[in-house]
């Protein structure tokens, strides 16, 4: 594989027009550029967004280009041309592949940005790329920041995904989505509603929600697992009112974690030198013992082949 030498002093223009990521360079960024500083790798700054970790900004990039290089496909259009060609906004969608092991099951990682942008490269391409080295396929999805466009775009991702699974070599098999902010409400509804609420296909709820520092409230009854973590110092998700909803879900009978970081603010992402370092391992824990559950299910013949996940054991 051909080594990628981007580095915290490389410039974001220069990442963005790089040849190996073709057209889609400018999609590792916000195209609303109003939300983002700085000049380089190591200088940027998104809105909302706190414990920015220069040096997995870094990894990141290099790792999509590596791979990009070595002849893998690292992103994928969720529409077709003349969608694009109907509605000019779908030109700012798409899919970041981080490969894990061939036939692993997938995740759909959403990033915040209040609906406004989307924060990718510190609230989807870290917990995808981590994912990734954990085995996992995972997925950053970019999409058209509004509430219901994005929930549309979510939903066309995972029917996407669910079609063409063979490709990129995942499973379907309890699928999990993941989000912070804005991209935890996205998750939060597809896992309550399902993909064919928001115009996507008629399939099956995620085997496990993981939802980052989000007021959300609203619930069906028919959530899927669900891991939930906050700061206690997050001025703009309040974690009494995540534990409120997580504690609605434990009354249902729905399998809940549920956890509080002390002195963490809002935008924390992985948590990198904080006393949430450590969320990402034990939420992905949480999701490969929904795994275990439904390849048990599964293998027992307990539960139809078309239902991924079973909750109730």
């Amino acid at each position: 594989m051909t080594k990628a030498d981007f580095t915290e002093d490389t410039p974001i223009a220069d990442v963005m027009s790089d040849p190996a990521f073709e057209d889609f360079g400018r999609l590792l960024f916000p195209v609303q550029s109003s939300y983002y500083s700085g000049d380089t790798l190591g200088e940027l700054r998104l809105s909302y967004y706190s414990h920015i970790d220069p040096e997995e900004t870094v990894e990141i990039v290099n790792t999509l280009k590596e791979n990009a290089l070595a002849g893998e496909t690292v992103f994928y259009d969720i529409y077709t041309e003349e969608e694009k060609a109907a509605d000019p906004a779908k030109e700012d969608t798409g899919l970041f592949f981080f490969r894990g092991e061939p036939d692993a099951p997938f995740a759909v990682c959403n990033a915040g940005g209040a609906f406004a942008y989307v924060g990718a490269m510190h609230d989807s391409f870290p917990h995808a790329l981590e994912l990734s080295k954990k085995g996992y396929n995972a997925f950053a999805l970019i999409y058209r920041p509004s509430a219901q466009s994005a929930c549309e775009d979510l939903a066309r991702a995972i029917s996407f995904i669910f079609a063409n699974a063979e490709e990129p070599g995942v499973s379907t098999d309890c699928y999990s989505l993941w989000g912070g902010s804005a991209g935890g409400r996205m998750t939060a509804y597809l896992s309550s509603y399902g993909p064919a609420t928001f115009g996507g296909d008629d399939l099956p709820l995620p085997g496990t929600a993981v939802i980052q520092y989000t007021g959300h409230t609203d619930y069906s009854g028919q959530e899927p697992p669900t891991f939930v973590c906050v700061g206690d110092s997050d001025g703009i998700a309040s974690w009494r009112t995540m534990e409120r909803r997580q504690n609605a879900l434990s009354a249902l009978g729905i399998e809940t974690a549920f956890h509080v970081h002390e002195g963490l603010g809002h935008g924390s992402s992985l948590g990198t030198g904080t006393a949430a370092e450590d969320w990402l391992d034990e939420a992905a824990a949480f999701w490969q013992k929904q795994i275990d559950k439904s390849a048990f299910v599964n293998q027992q013949g307990l539960y139809p082949p078309e239902i991924q996940c079973f909750q109730g054991i």
